[in-house]
């Protein structure tokens, strides 16, 4: 993939980038830093090999000590940035099928001086390494061609940051201490709701789904979600409650071995287009019971893939959606979750976000931010070079606007009578010879959005076929 340009090139969408900025305006008192802002996204939309302090200020023609001094000391308001990338997406980008994407990413770092940094798990590494690790909440439209990053935080880890000499030299906040990562997430959609973000849908991975607290604070939000599990989630076929030989079983065990998914025909569904063809996956479901918190809950949806092309690849999926929910978009939302990796790999590969070299807590949370100002630009020229048109422009300011709740409540399921008859009445006909696009869910979260074209797909600024 292809993000960077030239200096030629950056120049050519001077006037497109200068409109864009006047957006965060009000995030400076000053026009220094607010023409050090642009300088920053100049650099980071280069064809730079490195996006960090001193080879943009090079790049840029400015001092090298000012651009440093624009993270780490100059006097502007990195949190209203991010509150008016937020906004700005609310006003200009708004699906009612929007996906939430939440997901965490390692940096690579040495030595020990650089703030949150500590030896943990670094997913890109896939070890455990020296790194510090920011926790993110993406937005990807239903048809996931517009993508943007809204928010980041670095995760601070439970031990090792006792120390107040250590803290200080790092920069971090008195009142900062160790939260959970799905904790700071929940934070994280708690503030894009406050400026105007509306989620069909939120997808997670199978550490998030691990998390009883996570799933039952999206739950406690009303927020529909689906989440992939692993196959050691245990759970119920039916509910405990009314059947006193209900067994407790692993979800593979449940997929494999229980009637009521031995007795269903496989069905196929079609996901994306990648660079070798359309891929396609079968997929069963069925309704799942679950324990939290002494709590006996559902039914859920537990919907179990696998790979056409290669059967030894499953995935597990747990979904709250309301029963009578067609399994389709349920599955699209299952695997949309790609987006939020190729939304990290822009902003890691072409926009430098893993590029940082400034140690203190603060330069590091402007970096992040700045980084998701230049990917929303990305993003706002991508789809204007499409010639696709913005949603809803006549919604209102962007500051303090309201935005109707759409979301559908997740534990109003009906009685047990009639949940496993609604769960197979919504069961789809075969779709074998005809792998089917995703299509509208049908339950009552607002109007259906229309069939979307998955091949037409396009990555920021360049034209390849989307690659997981």
């Amino acid at each position: 993939m292809e993000l960077r340009m030239t200096a030629e090139q950056i120049l050519s969408l001077g006037p497109e980038l200068a409109d864009f900025l006047d957006e965060f305006y009000d995030c400076f008192a000053r026009s220094e830093p607010r023409n050090h802002l642009a300088n920053y996204i100049r650099g980071q939309l280069s064809d730079l090999p490195r996006k960090s302090v001193e080879p943009i200020a090079d790049f840029t023609n400015t001092p090298r000590r000012t651009l440093q001094e624009f993270l780490s000391w100059s006097e502007w308001d990195h949190l209203a940035l991010r509150d008016c990338v937020q906004q700005v997406v609310a006003r200009d980008h708004v699906d009612a099928q929007a996906i939430g994407i939440i997901d965490d990413s390692g940096h690579p770092k040495s030595g020990t001086k650089t703030a949150c940094v500590q030896v943990q798990w670094c997913g890109n590494t896939g070890q455990k390494d020296n790194c510090v690790v920011s926790v993110h909440l993406s937005y990807a439209s239903y048809d996931t061609r517009f993508r943007a990053m809204l928010d980041s935080d670095l995760f601070l880890p439970k031990h090792g940051w006792d120390d107040p000499d250590r803290r200080a030299e790092a920069g971090i906040p008195d009142h900062l201490v160790y939260r959970p990562k799905y904790d700071i997430d929940l934070a994280q959609l708690d503030r894009a709701r406050v400026n105007g973000i509306c989620f069909a849908w939120i997808t997670v991975d199978e550490w998030y789904s691990g998390c009883p607290n996570f799933l039952g604070g999206l739950e406690a939000r009303r927020q529909r979600y689906v989440a992939e599990i692993r196959r050691s989630f245990p759970a119920w076929s039916c509910d405990p409650r009314s059947k006193t030989q209900a067994s407790y079983r692993e979800v593979e065990t449940l997929c494999r071995y229980s009637h009521f998914m031995m007795t269903q025909e496989w069905q196929k569904v079609y996901i994306k287009v990648t660079e070798n063809g359309p891929m396609v996956w079968e997929f069963k479901c069925a309704p799942i019971w679950i324990h939290r918190h002494g709590q006996v809950l559902g039914p859920y949806w537990l919907i179990y893939t696998r790979n056409v092309l290669n059967s030894d690849e499953e995935k597990y999926f747990l979904s709250n959606a309301t029963p009578g929910t067609p399994v389709e978009p349920i599955l699209h939302v299952a695997f949309a979750r790609w987006s939020m990796e190729r939304t990290l790999e822009d902003e890691k590969s072409e926009l430098g976000m893993s590029h940082f070299e400034v140690r203190k807590y603060d330069a590091i949370i402007r970096h992040l931010s700045v980084t998701q100002v230049s990917h929303l630009f990305l993003a706002r020229q991508t789809k204007r070079l499409r010639g696709e048109k913005s949603g809803d422009h006549h919604l209102p300011s962007p500051r303090g606007r309201q935005c109707p709740d759409r979301r559908a409540p997740t534990q109003s399921f009906g009685s047990q009578s009639t949940s496993r008859q609604r769960f197979a009445e919504a069961h789809p006909k075969s779709t074998k010879e005809h792998p089917s696009t995703p299509i509208p869910h049908a339950n009552t979260l607002g109007d259906p959005q229309g069939t979307r074209n998955q091949s037409r797909r396009t990555p920021l600024l360049h034209s390849e076929i989307d690659r997981k």
